[in-house]
């Protein structure tokens, strides 16, 4: 489990390399800010795309399914490093990419192998290695990367996810190439899922939220530029944020479990995010005051959705069908923010918009 927080950890830091310092990476290379943005956006594109082989891929030879993610992660980091321009930036991030799936697809697995009596238990600890990666990224891009050199930035990353698949390599030795696992997630069984309407409510809360998520760690340094937030400054709120939500992740489940309290949580968690983005609309200079809440409701709730898509449909197709439909909700949210990046308040005020529409959902 320890390995595998660590490889999905790797993947999420490659990821959001660019995503803090996004005007210094423009002016680094040259492009549009609009540009630095697709080094974040691929990566829902192509999950929504991989989705699905991805979980049939892990279905078939989970261990070597896994570990193709974990080193295709370092791959992309070397090819970052190859030369120093915008389009070996993107071909780095697109391999990342194409691993992102294998890696994050694999939670529920990795939780049914290692702690099979406590689910809930499991996904919460995978989830928070997955967004540790991400509050790491986070405060380290502003930390070591600038407009005037981005090189130790990419070598740290590139030793992590290289030690992070190594170490993973090594832990799966004594676990057999296929698992005992759901059935395979074939067309039948995705059309069995779809037509459960518990499912299309749960991958709808996904679709809204983790949308939210994905426009904020894109765009959220561009947004607080103009009411004189310093790239360090936003990338220390983006790391806030998201430890935040690592904490969420982590005791948030299982209680939730017990009680039956997830579908309340999830409606709190709307109107939380919702606040929260309003107030970041009137009040960009205290963003502070608000990314800590933002961060504890919205990654909190990811592996909420994910067990309770478990206990609804012990079923690959289902859990591919959240990742799928929370990264497509990234691509179309984050895009819709990008038009509005010039207006902060009308951008905050969408996201706003769009978490209270779980309202309706959950």
């Amino acid at each position: 489990m320890a390995a595998y927080a660590a490889v999905a950890a790797a993947n999420q830091l490659l990821w959001l390399t660019y995503a803090p310092i996004t005007t210094a990476t423009a002016e680094h290379f040259d492009v549009s800010e609009s540009a630095v943005g697709w080094l974040s956006q691929v990566f829902p594109l192509l999950y929504v795309v991989l989705a699905i082989p991805a979980g049939l891929a892990l279905d078939r030879r989970f261990r070597s399914a896994l570990l193709t993610g974990a080193w295709l992660t370092a791959v992309g980091g070397a090819v970052r490093l190859g030369s120093d321009t915008f389009a070996a930036a993107l071909a780095g991030q697109i391999l990342i990419a194409c691993a992102q799936p294998l890696i994050l697809n694999a939670v529920t697995k990795v939780a049914l192998t290692a702690v099979p009596d406590d689910l809930a238990k499991g996904i919460s600890l995978g989830s928070a290695g997955i967004f540790a990666g991400t509050a790491l990224a986070l405060p380290l891009g502003p930390a070591l990367g600038d407009a005037e050199s981005l090189l130790p930035l990419l070598i740290v990353d590139l030793v992590v996810a290289v030690a992070a698949a190594a170490w993973l390599t090594v832990a799966l030795r004594g676990v057999a190439p296929s698992v005992s696992a759901p059935a395979h997630a074939g067309r039948a069984e995705l059309g069995a899922v779809w037509n459960d309407r518990a499912i299309r409510r749960l991958a709808a809360v996904a679709f809204l939220g983790f949308g939210v998520f994905v426009a904020l760690t894109t765009w959220l340094q561009a947004l607080l530029e103009p009411a004189g937030v310093s790239d360090e400054t936003a990338g220390w709120l983006l790391g806030a944020m998201v430890l935040a939500g690592v904490v969420g992740s982590a005791v948030l489940p299982a209680p939730l479990a017990r009680h039956h309290g997830e579908r309340t949580f999830l409606r709190v968690a709307a109107v939380v995010a919702a606040a929260g983005c309003g107030f970041l609309a009137l009040a960009p200079g205290a963003a502070a005051l608000a990314v800590i809440p933002l961060g504890f409701v919205l990654l909190g709730s990811l592996p909420v959705i994910l067990e309770l898509t478990e206990r609804r449909s012990q079923s690959g197709a289902a859990t591919a069908l959240i990742w799928l439909a929370g990264n497509a909700g990234g691509i179309v949210v984050a895009v819709l923010v990008q038009v509005t990046q010039d207006r902060p308040g009308l951008a905050f005020s969408l996201l706003a918009a769009t978490a209270a529409l779980v309202l309706a959902v959950a």
